[in-house]
This record gives C-alpha cells, structure tokens and sequence, in this order.
C-alpha cells in the first residue's frame, strides 16, 4: 500500500454511494434538468438538488465532529485512514438519508414538507463538504473549528430556523413548539 492508498479508497467509496444512488432509482441532478452552485430557497423542490444549499455547513459540522471523534478514538491511524472512515460514515449517513423510510420521517416530521430525497449531484457534493470540513479541523486550532460549529449552526438556526441540531432533534423526537417555530418563519 502507498501512502496514496487511502485516498484512492476514498474517492472509491463516493464513486460507490452515487453508483448505489443511481441504482436505486435517485434522481442524478435537479428535475429541473439543470445545476446550480448555491440553492437557497429551503422550502422548495429543488432543495438538496443542487451542488449546496442552507445544509451544507451542517456537512462540514460533520467532518468536525468525525475528524474529532476519530482524533479520539483513532488517534493511531493515519490522517488518510481516518478520512477513510469518516467518509464511509458520511456515505452510510447518505444512503440512510435517502431511503424511502428516512424521507417519509422527514416529511413526516419536519418542515421538509416538500422533501423527495437528495440528487446524486447533491450528495457527492455533501461528502466533498464532509471532507472539507474534516481537512479544517485537522489545520484549525480547536477553538476556531468550535467557533465555525456554532457560527454555522446559529446562521442557518437565525436564517432558515433550521440547522444540524434542529434537524437530529426533530427527526430523531419531534417536538410540536419547535416545528411551529419553524413553520411561523416560512
């Protein structure tokens, strides 16, 4: 193996998730039949269509907290390896995410009314946010990559009355007060 190895793995595991995507029926790109680098309309069809949107910060909050995690729990292992892993769990979250069950709980039970799961194009570049984001915590001092967690999470919680904290806490218990705060700034 070279030192190259788990980077290869790790473009192999993005390739893997948009071929599985594919093949399970996921739309590639907007059916708007068009791509867009920023989408910031959150009550919309063509959210989590294109390349980024009000959630790609939360995708960046993930490679902090994988990149911390990991950092912990695998402090033995290469940078590229633990890229590796945190990737395969970005994928994983990906593919969950867009299972039919997964979006039913979202419409179900958050403002993603108009929820139908995420395009190809999307969630490639969810993973590439995931990877940035880990890139950042391992060169930023801790504060600063806590400092950017929050920054990211109080923007969107203040611009779209969403976020990671928001979206985990209601897809995983929804709560009737927030889901009406959440609806009153739509």
């Amino acid at each position: 193996m070279t030192r190259r190895t788990p980077y290869l793995i790790t473009a192999g595991i993005i390739l893997l998730t948009a071929a599985y995507l594919l093949w399970i029926g996921r739309e590639p790109i907007c059916k708007c039949g068009y791509v867009k680098l920023w989408h910031g309309t959150v009550i919309s069809s063509e959210n989590s269509q294109h390349i980024s949107d009000w959630y790609t910060p939360s995708h960046i909050i993930h490679g902090f907290i994988f990149f911390g995690l990991l950092s912990f729990f695998a402090h033995r292992l290469s940078f590229g390896w633990r890229l590796v892993i945190a990737t395969l769990l970005e994928a994983a979250w990906e593919i969950i995410e867009n299972s039919d069950a997964i979006i039913e709980r979202y419409r179900s039970v958050t403002i993603s009314l108009d929820y139908y799961g995420d395009s190809v194009v999307n969630v490639v570049a969810d993973i590439l946010a995931m990877i940035l984001g880990f890139y950042l915590a391992a060169k930023l001092p801790v504060r600063v990559t806590v400092a950017l967690a929050i920054a990211f999470e109080v923007m969107t919680i203040w611009l779209i009355r969403d976020g990671l904290a928001l979206n985990v806490l209601m897809l995983a218990f929804p709560i009737e007060a927030v889901a009406d705060w959440q609806s009153a700034g739509r």
